[in-house]
Parts: structure tokens; sequence; C-alpha cells
């Protein structure tokens, strides 16, 4: 184990590592981690330098993995970061009314959906793009949601993948149905759902904790701790590490490298057969880091120093895979070139495909909110006409 692999078992930030921070909060982290008695564990079974760390728990889950393989799961997190910062440029210039962005986390997400089977289900939170790439949703069905040109993008039962989920926390309640149901019907099939550290103080993970074990659910709970739930950090959310609060509902909980696509790889698998073999579910915390805004109305310089984040640009999960591939001699320049130019070209499709998508109906925001009309929207709405007309009259559109 590295220093740095030891020092990312456990949160740590300096009273000077970001903006805002109190000497009141490094007294209650302290606290927290008093009363938790030990350092969190971590499985990491790739290092941040790219060396191969041996696990005797999970190294049989990825035994088999190809340098073949091994170049797939590299390609799935350039192409997913190259989807991402397309998606996020596309906001800025107007094309979109919003989006979240998962860089940092392509190795949670690309780890934890390339362990799934085909016949298994997810359901998603607003930043599953690499889970969405991973079950075969096109990337730019992602986006008219957030172009506000439909409600969703894309058939879930086409890809067992269910649509994005805006209210935090409620897809681990549709998560646990599902997985109760399948366990009825006698399927071998599992069931994740993801959700962030944020979520995990919502009263619906908590009853689907409970419903979950109670019932012996075939579900993978698979918590992205970001560190960052918008503004507040982990210790606003537990006063203990995520994953150990599964002990109370009676059901196992691990914490893994969130930023090692091997690791996530090896536990998710894990967690997914035990799900199937009816042992119930499990409570998966990959400890990583949003490294850029929560959403793109967002500004992380309003609450977090620069320091926190060039720290964890040094465990950047692509270059990560990318130095253990080069080390171990399993991927050329030539592998690498190519994929740069696919990266491009994903980036072109996505941006031509954006701007060829309609505008949003103005007035659509109006329809579908009472059945039969309501005098206060029919005022709004002609509020709003008169708005938009303002605009015809100064020669606009």
């Amino acid at each position: 184990m590295t220093v740095e692999s030891t020092a990312a078992r456990t949160p740590r930030r300096s009273a000077g590592s970001k903006a805002g921070t109190t000497g009141t909060k490094r007294t209650t982290r302290t606290t927290a981690k008093k009363d938790a008695g030990t350092e969190p564990q971590l499985v990491q079974l790739l290092t941040p330098e790219g060396k191969r760390v041996k696990n005797a728990e999970y190294d049989k889950y990825v035994a088999g993995v190809t340098p073949e393989e091994l170049r797939g799961l590299y390609r799935d997190m350039v192409l997913t970061r190259r989807f991402d910062a397309e998606a996020t440029s596309l906001q800025r210039q107007g094309e979109l009314g919003l989006w979240a962005s998962l860089l940092g986390q392509e190795a949670a997400q690309i780890g934890s959906g390339r362990a799934l089977r085909d016949d298994d289900y997810v359901f998603p939170t607003y930043r599953e793009h690499g889970v969405a790439w991973c079950r075969g949703v096109d990337p730019t069905n992602l986006l008219g949601m957030f172009r506000g040109v439909n409600n969703g993008g894309w058939d879930p039962n086409g890809n067992n993948f269910q649509l994005y989920t805006i209210v935090i926390g409620s897809q681990t309640l549709h998560a646990t149905g599902y997985a109760m149901g399948i366990a009825k019907d006698g399927a071998d099939s599992a069931v994740i759902a993801y959700f962030g550290d944020g979520a995990s103080s919502q009263g619906d993970v908590a009853e689907s904790f409970t419903f979950s074990a109670v019932y012996n659910a075939p579900v993978v709970f698979f918590c992205q701790n970001n560190q960052w739930a918008i503004s507040e950090p982990t210790e606003k959310q537990s006063r203990v590490p995520i994953y150990q609060r599964a002990q109370g509902f009676g059901f196992p909980g691990v914490r893994v490298d969130g930023n090692d696509v091997l690791g996530c790889l090896a536990v998710t698998r894990w967690a997914l057969e035990r799900a199937r073999s009816g042992e119930g579910p499990t409570l998966v915390e990959a400890f990583t880091y949003r490294m850029g805004a929560h959403t793109t109305s967002d500004d992380p310089t309003r609450y977090r120093g620069d320091e926190e984040r060039q720290a964890w640009e040094a465990k950047d999960p692509i270059l990560r895979l990318r130095r253990y591939l080069e080390g171990s001699n399993h991927a050329d320049e030539g592998f690498f070139a190519e994929l740069e130019a696919e990266s491009e070209a994903l980036g072109k499709r996505v941006r031509e495909a954006v701007r060829a998508m309609p505008d949003p109906d103005h007035f659509a925001i109006f329809e579908n909110v009472y059945a039969d009309g309501h005098a206060l929207v029919d005022e709004e709405r002609a509020q709003f006409a008169a708005y938009q007309a303002s605009f015809a009259d100064e020669g606009g559109n």
C-alpha cells in the first residue's frame, strides 16, 4: 500500500484547504472520526501511480480481465469524459438548460457499469452518464431532457436502464420495489441503485435499506461519495463512513476507491453475485471526488479551495489506468492516438445532434399542470406571452 492510498482511506481537509472552513468544522470532523472507532477500510486494486495491488478477497473477481478488456475500460472512461465535457460546453453556449457533470467519477461508473449483466436493472440519478454508456444508451439521448424537448429520451426497458431521476433518493425506493418483484418472480438477475452522499441523508434511502433487508431483496446500493452534496461536505451527512451505515440495517457495506476502475469492477461484481445468489442487499460506497461543479448552475469556488481539487487530480481515474496500461505494455501510442480521434468524433456528433434538436416549446411548462385549467396558471401564461412578445417588438424572435 502506498502512502497516497493510505491517505485516501480517510477524507482529510485541513483548515486552509477549502474556502469557508472553520475551527468548529475541524473539531466536528475529529469527533466523528473518533466515534467511528477506526479508519475506514478502502478496497484498492490499482494505485494512483498505476501499480497493481493484490487483494485476497477481491482479486478473483477481476482475475479473468484481459488486456483487451482493460483497453475497453480505458476507452469507456475517455469517451464518457469527452461526451461530458461537450455537454458542459453546450450548456455554456445556451444549448442546454442545465448539465450535471461526472468529471472525476468515471471509474466508479464504468467499473460498476461493466460489472452488470444484460438482465440486471439500473436505477440511476441524473449523473450516471458513464453507466448509461455501459448500458448502450446513446449519449445524445441523455441530452433531450436537459434541453427541455422530452421527459427522458429513451425506453427504460430497452436497455434495463431507468430514466434519470431528479428527485433526490427516490430511485432507491423504486429499485428496492423492483428487486422485491424479481425475487418473487424467481429471476436470478439483480438490481443496482445509484445515489450520492447527499442523498444518503434522505428518508427514502433509509426506508429502502429497511425494506431491502427485511425482504432480502437482490439490490446493490451504489453510493458515489464525491464528498460534496452541492456545497455541504460529507461530514454533514454522516458521523461515520457511509458504508458502515449498512450494519445498522443488517446487511454488509464496503468502501472502494472510486477512482480505481478495477476495484469498482471487482467490488460491484461481488455485490451483484451476492444479490443473485439470494444473499440480499449490499451497500457499496465508492469514495471518489467531484472535480467539477455540482451542476452548471453551481460555483464550487464558493465552498472549497483549489488545493483540494489539485490533490484529487493527482488521483485521476483515467490517468491511473493509462499508467497501468503503459507500464504493463497493454497499450501503445497507436491505441491512444486512435482513441483521441474517436473521442473528437464523438464530441462532434454530440454537438451536431444537440444543435439539430428542436427548440423547446416555451409554453409547454404551463400545460399538464391542472387537468381542467387554473386561473393562476392562465394568468402566468398570459404574462409570459406578453414577455415573449416584447422581444418581437424589439426586432428579436
